[in-house]
């Protein structure tokens, strides 16, 4: 809280613009506040300070939330998704350089060998989704995904790549997708944060970036939850604080707060308050959240779920339950999946982690008649070379290199056309060649599918109007049901 002294002369005035009949002071407020966002205000007056009040999207969209399942440090879409027997074919053998042309690798040359699918591909479904052996539980249910085969992005190397997805833009600093969507349409629970984060690996390359509010007010920033102890620190009182001096603390906390907030009219004051009456009722709403002994025992074999141990299963569970509880956007990071070395054995390993519970996902929410209205998202942020990459002196071999130009995600559910496959590649997964899909137009699409206009969510920052999408993206409308 500022430690400016308020003098005489600011009182008098503040009463003036709070008191006299017309109600100036608060006109003002709106007036600072919707300056500070561009569509809409923030708080109605000090009395009613909401920032995350629920808000009307431009139009009705399919989907009311969001769950980002994040395969952080990028599958190989070539041994996974995306089948390609000449690879086969000419494995061992240098990728002609007119495929390659002047694009430039980290840890390969451009003419590296080729290397083929380390797996066996069939088709499953109804719909004959060709999906690769180490995804049995996937095979299960595309009939409820939409594959997408040509996603490309800007990036190359793994922080500025999930940055670039998660932001539009590469470097740090920008809102995330997920306070984008709260800043569109609010919070429908007043007990769980509206943005969650968690984390089921080592690491997040692009780090807190990925779900920052960045200029946006920063009561719009995800909450990370821990995988142990509290979800959150410090929501816990300490010994000898009772609910009761809790309470009285916090109401005069907070009423010295909304007198701040009518002096300066600053949106972050706006967000303390609504940040520590958050905390306050997180400490009821947390645990019971966490707590997974009411989950019926075929529910927790379903995901493959001890829930005792944090894991990806533990996650997706937990998401399902958010979501359930008007939680909006939900991002779930596994770690892992940089696959340098040994691509068979690191794809075997995560998809034995992450493949069971996608699918629990999907089926749970589907039996609970949440799908429909719940988009959920799976992929990483770019895609792996054809080419091999084997390095006696770094220890590596029958590793993928990172590959931006082309990489394949899923989504299923909230408004996505189920059962169908978008895009495709060359034909040794190198270049797209049939509907490309920038991260832009995913964007947008994501957007659309939750009733927001990219083009019309701005936020007004440094002279100019700000969308996740830039100045770019359109909506991937083959994709829409």
């Amino acid at each position: 809280m500022p430690t400016t002294m308020i003098s005489g002369t600011d009182i008098a005035r503040r009463h003036f613009l709070k008191d006299c009949g017309v109600g100036v002071g608060k006109m003002a407020l709106g007036g600072l506040l919707a300056g500070a966002v561009s569509n809409r205000v923030l708080a109605n007056g000090a009395e009613g300070v909401n920032p995350l009040a629920p808000r009307k999207p431009h139009f009705t969209g399919k989907a009311k939330s969001v769950i980002h399942l994040f395969m952080s440090g990028a599958p190989s879409q070539l041994d996974l998704f995306d089948n390609k027997p000449k690879l086969t074919e000419l494995e061992g053998k240098p990728i002609p350089p007119e495929v390659v042309g002047n694009q430039r690798y980290a840890f390969i040359r451009p003419d590296a060998n080729c290397m083929g699918p380390r797996f066996k591909f069939s088709k499953y479904g109804q719909s004959g989704t060709e999906l690769s052996e180490v995804l049995p539980h996937l095979a299960k249910v595309v009939d409820d995904i939409c594959l997408v085969k040509s996603v490309k992005t800007d990036q190359f190397n793994h922080a500025p790549a999930q940055i670039f997805f998660n932001t539009g833009f590469s470097q740090p600093g920008r809102p995330s997708l997920g306070s984008w969507v709260l800043y569109g349409l609010g919070a429908e629970s007043s007990e769980l944060p509206a943005f969650v984060v968690m984390s089921t690996g080592a690491g997040i390359s692009g780090g807190a970036a990925n779900w920052s509010s960045g200029f946006l007010p920063t009561v719009y920033s995800g909450v990370r939850l821990r995988n142990q102890g509290d979800p959150i620190l410090n929501v816990s009182s300490p010994p000898g604080v009772d609910s009761k001096l809790q309470r009285d603390s916090l109401d005069l906390v907070g009423a010295l707060n909304r007198k701040r907030l009518e002096v300066d009219g600053d949106p972050e004051i706006a967000t303390r308050i609504a940040s520590y009456e958050m905390a306050f009722r997180l400490q009821t709403s947390a645990p019971e959240l966490m707590d997974l002994r009411n989950e019926s025992e075929a529910t927790l074999k379903m995901y493959g779920c001890d829930p005792a141990q944090p894991s990806f299963a533990r996650a997706c569970l937990l998401a399902r339950r958010m979501i359930e509880r008007g939680v909006r956007f939900v991002n779930i990071y596994n770690e892992g999946w940089d696959a340098h070395s040994d691509v068979a054995g690191n794809l075997k390993a995560n998809c034995g982690k992450t493949d069971q519970a996608s699918v629990a996902l999907i089926t749970d929410l589907k039996q609970r008649g949440l799908l429909n209205e719940t988009l959920v998202i799976w992929g990483g942020e770019f895609g792996r070379t054809p080419m091999v990459e084997s390095n006696p002196a770094l220890g590596r071999s029958l590793g993928r290199d990172h590959h931006p130009q082309a990489y394949t995600m899923w989504l299923a559910g909230g408004g996505i056309k189920p059962g169908m496959t978008l895009g495709a590649t060359d034909e040794l997964g190198f270049h797209i060649v049939d509907k490309p899909v920038h991260v832009h137009d995913l964007q947008a699409t994501i957007l659309h599918l939750l009733g927001l206009d990219h083009e019309r969510l701005t936020y007004h920052q440094a002279g100019r109007d700000f969308r996740l999408t830039d100045v770019h993206g359109n909506v991937v409308r083959e994709i829409l049901a």
